[in-house]
Order: structure tokens, then C-alpha cells, then sequence
């Protein structure tokens, strides 16, 4: 008897909110700590081996994640061609580190590809220098609704941005 009332008493309840499923949370534009050393231990490992693949000049593309503890994780790795954005990531990426050969612009650094990925991804890539030891390495992100990027030293300090 007593578990028939609670029956009708619990069909006569209103429905338990259910929460609304969880948004996947974009990524931040700006590299969190862990990521950025992540980034440069994993790209500068990376520089100077070859690159298989159709591409005679390739880039080196890496993609970082989260593992499921956490920690980031290299997701991914593939040869890119020279003087191109590369397309919008998967979802959960949340950097994305460019090895390049050689220079291509006078005053090594970002090329106007690296910007134009972070202007349209939001998402922030580090650059890695191959033509040099040891390798030089640029953080490029989306600041102050602006693409801006900044040095990264071997040690792992972080210059001023600029644009």
C-alpha cells in the first residue's frame, strides 16, 4: 500500500529537471601554460626529420589535444603543402603546431598563412623554425579581437605580442 502511494505521488510530481547537455566549451584562443611547453617540447622533437608523403616541401602540422586524464596529447601529424592555411582542425583540438622548413618571410617569424588559420579558427598555433638550431618558436593567437603572436624561447619564456 505504502508503495503505491509513493508511486502515485511521484507520478503526480512534476518531472526532475533534466540538465540541458553540456556544450563543448571552445577552445581558448590563447594557449593555456601547459600547452605551450607541450607544444614546444613536442615540435621541437619533430624538427629536422623528414616528411613522408606526396609533398616534395612539406610543413609539419601537429595537433594537440587533451587526453582523458587531462594531459595534452599529440592527436595527430601530417605533412602540409608550403604557403597554405591548413583547413579548420577537428573538434577538440586545441593548438596546433606548424614546423616550416625555411623562411618565408625577410624577418623570420609567423608567415600570412599562420595568421590567416588563427584569424579564422580562433585557435592558437605555434610556430616552429626547422632551417635553424635551435629551432625558433612563435606563439600565434587571437587577442584583443586581433591576430597577434610572440616569441617562445628554448627555456620556454614568452616575449611581448605583437602584431
Amino acid at each position: 500500500m505504502i508503495a503505491a502511494l509513493l508511486f502515485v505521488a511521484a507520478l503526480a510530481a512534476e518531472p526532475a529537471a533534466v540538465p540541458p547537455e553540456t556544450a563543448v566549451s571552445a577552445p581558448s584562443p590563447i594557449a593555456d601554460t601547459d600547452l605551450r611547453e607541450f607544444a614546444a617540447i613536442a615540435g621541437r622533437k619533430v624538427a629536422g626529420r623528414p616528411v613522408e608523403g606526396p609533398y616534395a616541401n612539406a610543413d609539419k602540422v601537429l595537433l594537440i589535444r587533451r587526453d582523458d586524464k587531462g594531459y595534452p596529447v599529440v592527436a595527430g601529424g601530417m605533412g602540409f603543402p608550403v604557403r597554405q592555411s591548413p583547413p579548420a582542425p577537428p573538434a577538440g583540438t586545441l593548438a596546433v603546431v606548424r614546423l616550416h622548413q625555411r623562411s618565408e618571410t625577410v624577418v623570420p617569424g609567423p608567415t600570412t598563412d599562420d595568421l590567416a588559420f588563427v584569424k579564422a579558427n580562433r585557435l592558437p598555433l605555434f610556430v616552429i623554425g626547422e632551417w635553424a638550431r635551435p629551432a625558433p618558436m612563435w606563439e600565434v593567437a587571437w587577442v584583443d579581437d586581433a591576430v597577434r603572436y610572440r616569441t617562445i624561447g628554448e627555456v620556454g619564456e614568452i616575449g611581448p605580442w605583437r602584431d
